[in-house]
């Protein structure tokens, strides 16, 4: 099945993988003095070359090795010593075998015994190692065939195939012979979807052959960067990725991921929409709005919460932190949002360890003592009215100025705790203060980052490659060529952004705004507002 929600577009020849009626094939094999080419040579080579099923070329010569050719080897090949008396040595054959050779894909029964040997002799005469694209028909064999023979080797398939040369171990018979099997199991391939180069390259890596079939449903995939969206039979969405080439990103899906989870996916996949986009950044973002759209279960890292958590400074007499789940404009100060309490919570016990804040909720006055972080001396405490609002303000400025603009106030506390705990060798509690840090570094940092692009207003941004990129108040509007009209999406109304995103989607597309414009080679072209960042940097640790 087939979808329609792609965007319409013109392949261009760059995009597509070569069709394999438009490869050349050269199938070639080598007879050799032993095993390994570190210590035995070449006796013999024959290659054909195919086009289209056509032969179109063919390279075929005894080769003097320079030595005894043992017996064992002339029982096995019928090359004896007299034979190869006179023949060409390997410095005269080997120049014209890798003309004879050229940019063809190089096939070959257990390929890679053949072709180091050819290598190595190319190595030990100066001239370039082969880098051709490989295929062998070994690999093949056993992903296409399965049990239906009982091994591998090619007599045994030349057998199966009914080839009409039989090998018998010299060179130019066993070449032709693996190229009759290669074009068998061409044919078997084209059953299943392999119609392309890189779809047969890749295909002896595949697994999950229960499941294999399902590749069809990638036919129509684009070469293109985009977003793809796995289907269950019943059309809902199960699973959303990113990639800089669908075709060969879905593709992979069946080639050699064994986890479990991957082959429940394709278990259920039942079709495959996409939609192309113009740069990584688009490709980016789109992920992240469908995910947040349609929850895929099997988008568990992604999978956005049913409500976001946030750190805020009451504001009250003897304000305190608290956690909660809607964005509290009146608060002196707040932080998120957070994917799940547990982080806000880090981040709470993080200022809690750095600054004396209030860690109890009961009216001041109420109580005849102090409470628990008041008596143990971590907490400065108003709950028995023995402390005046004027008296409790130093901490609550503290906190205020850490978060908006001197983050060192909240930071550098926790860098002394943990080098006091490390000297007095309490290193678990020195983790515990180091994932602090961490955790009050992120949020200190995001706060910043969503504060400066909200505060850009619209930003229009150029790319290296010359697209136009505009973003409004930190949410991404529009990609388009500088000859292109409107994009993909309408500018949302934003007139005075929070201190703080709403929502977790609209953090996390920030924070791939912020992380762009960093790595990439941009040039901003206009901007409505001030983007800034406060002159005191938040440090982080270094091992």
């Amino acid at each position: 099945m087939f979808s329609g929600m792609e965007v319409a577009y013109q392949a261009s020849f760059d995009e597509l993988s070569t069709p394999l009626y438009d490869v050349t094939f050269c199938v070639f094999d080598i007879e050799t003095t032993g095993g390994s080419p570190v210590d035995c040579s070449i006796t013999e080579i024959g290659a054909v070359k195919y086009k289209g099923g056509e032969e179109v070329g063919t390279f075929q010569t005894l080769v003097d090795p320079g030595g005894p050719i043992p017996p064992f080897i002339t029982i096995l090949t019928g090359i004896t010593q007299a034979m190869v008396y006179g023949a060409p040595k390997i410095e005269a054959v080997l120049p014209a075998f890798l003309e004879f050779i050229g940019d063809a894909v190089l096939v070959g029964h257990n390929i890679r015994f053949d072709l180091s040997f050819v290598s190595a002799e190319a190595r030990r005469l100066g001239y370039e190692v082969p880098s051709n694209k490989t295929v062998d028909t070994v690999g093949l064999a056993r992903r296409l065939l399965g049990s239906e023979v009982r091994n591998l080797r090619l007599g045994t398939l030349a057998a199966h195939f009914r080839s009409p040369v039989d090998p018998i171990h010299r060179a130019l018979e066993d070449a032709k012979a693996t190229a009759h099997v290669l074009h068998c199991l061409l044919e078997r391939a084209g059953t299943i979807g392999v119609t392309n180069l890189d779809d047969l390259i890749a295909l002896p890596r595949a697994r999950g052959s229960a499941h294999y079939s399902k590749i069809r449903l990638t036919e129509h995939l684009p070469r293109r960067p985009g977003v793809y969206l796995f289907k269950d039979r019943d059309g809902n969405v199960i699973y959303v990725g990113k990639a800089n080439n669908l075709r060969a990103r879905v593709r992979q899906y069946f080639y050699g991921d064994t986890r479990r989870r991957i082959a429940d996916l394709i278990r259920e996949l039942d079709a495959i929409d996409f939609v192309v986009c113009d740069s990584p950044l688009e490709a980016e973002i789109t992920e992240l709005r469908t995910i947040h759209a349609t929850r895929p279960r099997y988008n568990r890292r992604s999978k956005p919460p049913k409500s976001p958590h946030f750190v805020k400074l009451t504001k009250e007499r003897f304000p305190r932190l608290s956690v909660v789940r809607r964005h509290d404009p009146e608060a002196l100060a707040t932080l998120g949002p957070f994917r799940s309490k547990r982080a806000a919570d880090e981040v709470v016990m993080a200022i809690w360890d750095a600054v004396p804040i209030r860690r109890c909720s009961g009216r001041p006055g109420s109580r005849s003592g102090k409470c628990a972080g008041g008596q143990i001396g971590v907490a400065r405490c108003p709950c028995d009215g023995s402390m005046t609002p004027e008296e409790y303000a130093s901490v609550v400025d503290t906190v205020v100025r850490g978060i908006e603009s001197e983050p060192d106030l909240l930071l550098g506390p926790l860098v002394d705790r943990m080098r006091r705990y490390s000297s007095e060798q309490r290193y678990e509690q020195a983790a515990w203060t180091r994932d602090r840090h961490d955790a009050l570094a992120r949020a200190l940092e995001s706060r910043r980052m969503w504060n400066a692009l909200a505060g850009a207003g619209m930003l229009e941004v150029e790319d290296e490659s010359g697209r136009l990129v505009v973003i409004d108040h930190g949410v991404l509007v529009e990609t388009r060529s500088p000859d292109q009209g409107p994009g993909l999406w309408a500018p949302p109304a934003i007139t005075q952004p929070p201190v703080v995103p709403l929502t977790v989607e609209t953090a996390e597309e920030a924070a791939l705004i912020w992380r762009w414009l960093h790595r990439t080679t941009t040039r901003i072209r206009d901007c409505t507002g001030l983007l800034a960042l406060p002159a005191t940097p938040i440090r982080r640790l270094v091992a």
